[in-house]
């Protein structure tokens, strides 16, 4: 994978479980994946599940309803704020979850983190996670992922979501794959469908690949880069909402 940064992040205990972060825009099917993940791969691997929300436990919720893992393995944090913050500024909510999580259950293989939806700005700080899964789904245009941002650029994976409803919005996958491609300068681009079992068995080599890479201390956490202004919509703001920068 190309890297044009310079890391000083020290290489994590092989005994510690590998954190992998899941973010992405609001519907793009982030709860369904970790769902997907933990269904395929809970047999073979020790897997727990944080969720974020600002004031709900919901993802929590329909995971434990899912029935993919023991309930006590998913557990939430209500960020209260802005999820950005949660899982880049002040990570300590999560870290400490992460932590918990990892004590109870010990030894866990991986720890799923799943950001609160917001918009492709959202990053997660590589002091909270190992990796980073940057999800987008083709409901939400053909033309997304060629708009890139730190998520859709650097994240460890990009998954192209949702491909078998591509027909009924128009959308043609594999150019869709191929901007992505462009604008991760050939990193990692997963089109998926949880129907579609090439795309799932994928999917499941490529968390193999990373837990392995993380054990042999081979992987080091990627830093996205700085996160770009964007909007919060706020009924009671005269705007409508309004432009906020961390």
């Amino acid at each position: 994978m190309p890297d044009t940064h310079t890391h000083t992040h020290p290489a994590p205990p092989a005994s510690r479980s590998l954190r992998l972060g899941v973010a992405g825009p609001v519907g793009t099917g982030k709860s369904s994946l970790i769902a997907l993940v933990c269904r395929e791969l809970a047999a073979e691997l020790q897997l727990g599940v944080i969720t974020n929300d600002i004031y709900t436990d919901e993802d929590a919720r329909f995971l434990r309803s899912a029935g993919v893992l023991d309930p006590e393995r998913i557990r939430a944090v209500e960020t209260g704020a802005c999820p950005h913050t949660a899982i880049r500024d002040d990570v300590t909510a999560n870290l400490l979850a992460v932590e918990d999580l990892e004590e109870d259950f010990a030894p866990l293989d991986v720890v799923l983190v799943e950001s609160g939806g917001d918009n492709l700005t959202a990053t997660f700080s590589p002091a909270l996670v190992d990796a980073q899964i940057f999800v987008l789904d083709v409901a939400g245009g053909g033309d997304v992922a060629r708009k890139g941002g730190p998520g859709i650029g650097r994240a460890d994976l990009l998954v192209v979501n949702k491909t078998d409803l591509a027909p009924y919005v128009g959308v043609d996958v594999p150019q869709m794959v191929a901007d992505a491609t462009a604008a991760r300068d050939g990193r990692p681009v997963l089109a998926l469908s949880r129907h579609d079992e090439a795309s799932v068995e994928a999917l499941k080599d490529w968390v193999r690949l990373m837990l392995a890479a993380h054990r042999a201390g081979a992987h080091v956490p990627q830093d996205p880069g700085p996160m770009a202004p964007h909007f919060h919509a706020d009924e009671e703001h005269p705007a409508g909402g309004f432009v906020h920068t961390h």
